[in-house]
């Protein structure tokens, strides 16, 4: 293919388990696709294994490519593993337990073994200062500067990585707040400082306080992934510059993201749900319900008229990740635009097990990349929902991923025998259809709760499956919520 005087755009999406490129060629508007598989350890080096693929494959000059975008679950998975920075939080003196504290709601309120999420920076290292703004915005505490220095003497010495700072009704006088950025900048330049009059100038204390932390313990970690993706496109010679998808579904610019990585929580997720709403536009579907199953979890989200529903607050880290739909109390709220979606941990690599008493479960565990499913062959032993499809016949061995790699039936058989069907005493094809049945009634679940709970007719709208897992799950989930109709991109 001659590309002498072409222009592309790319797109590039890092799932827990593959890596998705997608070229357009602006001139005619042909769409071409690569898939690679995602290395955990630094997800950059599968972002450029894919897009060498997708060069190579087509024979594009690196030089053609006008525009680069990338989405990417980086971001929440930092939150959801417990891989955040360590990180400090300076805030008014009385209310440094404002994260301890957090919201008296909860998702089940007479749940005796609720257990509140574990604050991102603990107790220790929330320091409080004197100093007090009123809700008018005048000063009635003056800020104590010896405290401020003191409190950056403290945190160098616990090694923190970055500082949090969020001080009462900040969003109507920011001026206290920059002054501890200045004195921090001061004391201990090396620590980045997150202030809450930036990053959400809005009130209510504690989700803007939430909101300003999230950013503080992602902003060592993304920025620097970011950082190393720039760098090596440039040394491929694409010189487009680095745009990332925004939990809203929009863009943001490389620079951004790297100083409000908050934006891009639910990066992966947002753009599954526009690139569905597009593909059903242009078979004349307005109303539908997304759903993209891909190797970690699966991500669900209903668009009317074209337009996916957009939530102003969500929490993250949530065992549903959803926005004003889902019960407070299970993560950590964000304030920021965010395609309103559910997240669930029933994907191709879910982990089918025995709960402690006894019963057959699939998820939210996830066998991801490394090592896999045991089909892989990559030293995976525990049964996943593709080593099901796999042993009932719905996945050709000889033919994953495109062709490029083959699975291991036996293995697979011997994964689900071990671990599901002797333990619950089931045949291997009972065990089989077992796992499909319970990972597709979850999915069932959450789409009756973004859709009949909140008032909508499933029977209503067309079911858009994408992602590695979708298109096979599909058909059966349609069926149980009484969908008349599944559109199937060509390329899911």
């Amino acid at each position: 293919m001659g590309t002498e005087h072409k222009h592309f755009r790319i797109g590039v999406d890092t799932g827990g388990t593959f890596t998705d490129v997608v070229l357009v060629d602006e001139d005619s508007g042909e769409i071409l696709v690569a898939k690679v598989a995602t290395v955990p350890a630094d997800p950059s080096i599968g972002c450029m294994n894919g897009i060498e693929k997708a060069l190579a494959s087509h024979g594009i000059d690196p030089g053609s490519i006008a525009f680069t975008v990338h989405g990417t679950t980086i971001a929440t998975n930092t939150i959801i593993e417990g891989k955040g920075a360590k990180a400090g939080l300076i805030t008014c003196e009385g209310f440094r337990d404002v994260l301890e504290i957090a919201y008296q709601t909860r998702p089940s309120l007479y749940d005796i073994f609720y257990d509140k999420p574990t604050p991102l920076i603990p107790r220790y290292l929330s320091q409080g200062v004197p100093q007090r703004t009123g809700p008018d915005g005048e000063t009635i505490v003056p800020l104590d500067e010896a405290s401020v220095k003191a409190v950056a003497r403290f945190f160098v010495e616990e090694k923190v990585e970055a500082v949090a700072v969020a001080l009462l009704h900040a969003y109507k006088n920011p001026e206290p707040e920059r002054r501890i950025a200045e004195i921090l900048k001061e004391e201990c330049p090396e620590l980045p400082v997150v202030l809450s009059s930036d990053i959400s100038p809005e009130y209510r204390e504690y989700p803007r306080t939430s909101t300003t932390v999230v950013n503080t313990v992602l902003l060592p970690k993304v920025g620097p992934y970011i950082a190393r993706l720039e760098e090596k496109l440039k040394a491929r010679g694409i010189n487009s510059g680095l745009h990332l998808m925004s939990s809203s579904g929009g863009i943001i610019t490389a620079n951004i993201a790297k100083r409000q990585p908050v934006q891009m929580v639910e990066s992966g997720p947002a753009a599954g749900v526009i690139g569905a709403a597009f593909v059903a536009s242009r078979s004349g579907y307005h109303n539908l319900l997304a759903l993209d199953i891909g190797g970690t979890t699966a991500k669900l989200a209903v668009v009317n008229d074209g337009q996916p529903q957009i939530a102003e607050q969500f929490e993250v880290g949530a065992s549903a990740v959803a926005s004003v739909t889902a019960q407070r109390g299970q993560g950590y709220p964000v304030l920021t635009p965010v395609i309103s979606l559910v997240e669930i941990g029933a994907g191709g690599g879910s982990i089918a097990h025995l709960d402690p008493g006894g019963a057959l479960t699939v998820g939210p565990q996830s066998a991801g990349a490394d090592p896999g499913p045991a089909c892989y062959g990559q030293g995976g032993h525990e049964p996943t929902l593709t080593d099901a499809n796999l042993v009932l016949g719905r996945i050709n061995p000889d033919f994953f991923l495109g062709g490029e790699t083959t699975l291991d039936v036996t293995l697979a058989q011997q994964a689900i025998l071990e671990h599901a069907a002797r333990p619950a005493g089931l045949s291997l094809l009972e065990a089989a259809n077992a796992i499909i049945d319970i990972a597709n009634a979850k999915m069932v679940s959450a789409l009756y709760f973004i859709s009949v709970e909140q008032g909508i007719d499933p029977r209503d709208y067309v079911l858009v499956p994408s992602g590695g897992a979708g298109p096979m799950q599909a058909v059966a989930i349609a069926k149980a919520l009484g969908v008349g109709k599944v559109l199937i991109p060509p390329t899911p």
